[in-house]
């Protein structure tokens, strides 16, 4: 029978099976026994784009596996990308290589702010901002998103009295990790005008920006006003959406004079520590990966609709906002009342690895990040593992 191509993708992301997933060499499926079902890690188990394996195939015949060199192609083909995908001009020239988002955050902030210097984050929030703001001998502010019945929101009043008391940056998540929120244009113009009264600077983490689901509207910060192109740097990376976090290659974004001096006093040597096949997968995913990640965003927004019903008729405790974006839930099981952290429970007596939320900050207690970016299949046995935990 022959098979059509719409049936042919859509049979590359559902015929994945766990034997197949156990024999990668990832964190993912080696930071656990076997008799655990990892759903843990940001790390889809969808097979890599055909361009990429393309790519990459060729290099390593080549024997193009030497060390990471900067590339006008990685900035040319970023270019392309955020022009056709989310409709923001970005010259060539302004794009700088990175080895991966945190280290260009954190190296930045060093140079930019004096010890002991406030960092306002969004907590619950990527649990490494905590972490990276005190390596880079700053202090972390926390500024908590706001939580109503319609879910996660930037809390304004608390942004602009962390700047009042002195904070001089901002590191935003956008799209938000792991609440999966999409900040509309208006929110970030605000937030340009609060940075811009108080002298402060955003750094704004867009690594999921590729997985902002079907019908919703991304806004890069640089993008939403000239205040924020001001006083702004994006940090981008094509390691989330195409699934590349072990190739290490990342990008960072600016658009004014002020903020491409302050790059400009990165040490020369900085983008060496990128990985060349994660430069190589990169452009290959920006130029040839729209169709792959399209199918991606299908499959997720499906997993998300899943969950959301198996949430309501079996799990009806826990609460449960739909994702806008990435493919990650976050869930708040503070209503099952556990003896214990919800991680660790369902650890224990279901054998499936969740992410716990006490590392996103305060707010993450008794909650949980769980990876929906995987087959149908295996998304229903990590909720049957939950059902067993909790029988």
């Amino acid at each position: 029978m022959q098979v059509s191509t719409a049936q042919a993708i859509e049979r590359r992301f559902d015929d994945i099976s766990l034997a197949e997933l156990r024999q990668r060499h990832s964190y993912k499926w080696r930071a656990y026994p076997e008799d655990v079902l990892p759903a843990f890690v940001a790390e889809m188990d969808f097979r890599p784009a055909p361009a990429i394996v393309r790519s990459l195939t060729a290099a390593a015949e080549l024997g193009d596996t030497g060390y990471a060199c900067p590339q006008p192609e990685l900035g040319e083909a970023y270019s392309r990308f955020a022009l056709s995908r989310l409709g923001w001009r970005v010259e060539p020239t302004d794009v700088t290589l990175s080895p991966d988002v945190m280290s260009g955050i954190t190296e930045l902030l060093k140079l930019a702010l004096t010890p002991g210097d406030g960092v306002v984050i969004n907590p619950p929030v990527y649990p490494p901002f905590f972490r990276q703001v005190a390596e880079a001998g700053c202090t972390v502010v926390e500024s908590p998103l706001l939580l109503d019945e319609a879910g996660y929101h930037l809390d304004l009043n608390g942004l602009e009295a962390a700047f009042r008391g002195g904070a001089r940056a901002f590191l935003l998540c956008s799209p938000h990790n792991p609440t999966g929120i999409v900040y509309s244009a208006r929110e970030l113009e605000q937030v340009a005008e609060l940075a811009e009264r108080y002298g402060a600077l955003v750094f704004s983490d867009e690594i999921h920006a590729p997985l902002v689901l079907p019908g919703q509207k991304f806004t890069p910060y640089l993008a939403a006003s000239p205040k924020a192109a001001a006083q702004g740097i994006a940090f981008v990376a094509a390691s989330k959406g195409w699934n590349l976090p072990g190739l290490k290659c990342a990008q960072i974004v600016s658009q004014s004079t002020e903020m491409r001096a302050l790059i400009g006093r990165l040490p020369p040597s900085f983008g060496v520590h990128a990985g060349l096949f994660g430069i190589l997968a990169a452009i290959a995913a920006y130029d040839e990966g729209g169709d792959w990640l399209d199918q991606v965003l299908s499959a997720v927004q499906k997993n998300g609709d899943f969950l959301a019903e198996a949430v309501r008729e079996r799990f009806p405790q826990i609460r449960y906002t739909p994702p806008t974006a990435t493919y990650l839930a976050w869930l708040d099981c503070r209503d099952l009342n556990l003896p214990e952290e919800a991680v660790d429970h369902f650890l224990k007596q279901g054998r499936v690895a969740l992410g716990g939320g006490p590392p996103y900050g305060s707010t993450g207690c008794g909650h949980l990040r769980v990876n929906i970016g995987t087959t149908a299949a295996i998304l229903e046995q990590v909720l049957e593992r939950m059902e067993t935990a909790l029988r």
